[in-house]
């Protein structure tokens, strides 16, 4: 009697995919490789399939770990995240040698995920943005099109008003870090939420701008940071151009167009196994004001979620000179506004591990929740 081998199959082709196979013959012995995002060398983001391997042990070795943009990333326990209905996300058991990333895994189903941190898709963006769509509080336009020609989708809560003030929240500069799509959806849903009094006083007092993906077309294709021409979009605020980063330029377009009050660049950071804050000092026209208003933003949110911590964050000055080119730096000195950046872990928060999730959408969602304690909290003060 012949024992057929089961066959193992390897894919990247779904929206946020990115996987060279090498070699999947064996299970026990898969090797890949990160794809570059295109025109650039930046890579560590990596999302692919497993079908037909439901109960046999796979082992995937990523052969150029070793030589990724963010090496230390793999250093701080990190673990794969993966997947049988892109709804829950599991970490898989993932060791480092310093050359290969390991990842030992037994898929419980027919197709499996495996990714870099969870998935967050062009389609679940869709669906987010048809249910807040649906509340007439909210109205969404398209800023423009991106170079292969995509929406760059703006949500916007309230209407202007004398006395109200304005927020801009934008999330996945950075293609790959998806859990700001996660927090975005979090911090939204709770400001739309009719009960909470928190949230209502916000509606009353903002009016808040929401970029939930400002980097469609490097989400789409499987990037860690950068766009479709190779740029990364955090290094264009201070001269974009619509040939070479159109979604910057057409966001800092709209936010000369409203002025900007508050602003929230939402991220994740590849190395540290913290959730953390940076702020403007240093930049040239900061003022002791934006100071203290960054100060008693980090004091709220540490107040707000057990997931910050005060000892955890680049908030101090920047030795000079401060690069203007990145989006909180370029927005706090152009409109005198305290702007933020917010970084979540690809790991887990050290302070507060989860051994069996780690860092989750569902953390990033409650996150995002929280942050709106402390704009509560700063909202008085702010220009």
């Amino acid at each position: 009697m012949s024992i057929v081998a089961k066959t193992v199959s390897i894919d990247a082709a779904f929206d946020g995919g990115n996987i060279e196979v090498i070699d999947a013959r064996d299970p026990g012995d898969i090797s890949l490789a990160i794809r570059p995002d295109r025109f650039s060398p930046y890579f560590q983001w990596f999302a692919f399939r497993i079908v037909g391997a439901r109960g046999v042990p796979c082992r995937m070795r990523i052969v150029n770990a070793g030589a990724a943009s963010y090496e230390p990333g793999w250093r701080n326990g990190y673990r794969a995240a993966f997947s049988s209905d892109r709804v829950r996300w599991r970490r898989a058991t993932t060791s480092y040698d310093g050359t290969a990333l390991t990842i030992d895994l037994v898929p419980d189903a027919d197709c499996v995920w495996v990714a870099y941190f969870a998935l967050y898709t062009e389609e679940q963006e869709a669906r987010f943005l048809g249910r807040i769509g649906a509340d007439p509080r909210v109205t969404i336009d398209a800023l423009g099109r991106t170079l292969e020609g995509r929406p760059i989708a703006c949500a916007t809560i309230g209407a202007p008003a004398p006395g109200k003030r304005t927020a801009w929240i934008v999330g996945r500069q950075h293609a790959g870090e998806t859990m700001a799509s996660y927090f975005i959806e979090g911090l939204v849903e709770r400001l739309l939420d009719p009960q909470d009094e928190t949230a209502r006083t916000l509606r009353d007092g903002f009016v808040f701008h929401v970029v939930p993906n400002i980097n469609p077309d490097g989400s789409r294709r499987g990037h860690l940071r950068c766009n479709a021409a190779g740029v990364d979009l955090n290094r264009e605020w201070a001269a974009p151009s619509m040939a070479r980063s159109p979604e910057i330029f057409l966001v800092r377009q709209r936010m000369i167009e409203t002025g900007v009050d508050l602003f929230l660049d939402i991220h994740g950071d590849e190395a540290t196994p913290h959730n953390f804050l940076i702020g403007s000092m240093g930049v040239p026209n900061q003022t002791p004001a934006m100071t203290r208003l960054f100060e008693d933003y980090l004091a709220a949110l540490c107040a707000a979620t057990p997931d910050h911590h005060p000892h955890n964050g680049h908030w101090r000055a920047d030795p000079p000179p401060v690069n203007l080119t990145i989006g909180s730096k370029h927005v706090a000195n152009r409109f005198g506004c305290l702007a933020i950046t917010v970084e979540m872990p690809f790991a887990d928060e050290n302070d507060t591990p989860d051994a069996q999730e780690c860092w989750s959408p569902q953390r990033s969602h409650r996150l995002g929740r929280a942050h709106l304690d402390a704009v509560a909290a700063v909202a008085p003060r702010l220009r």
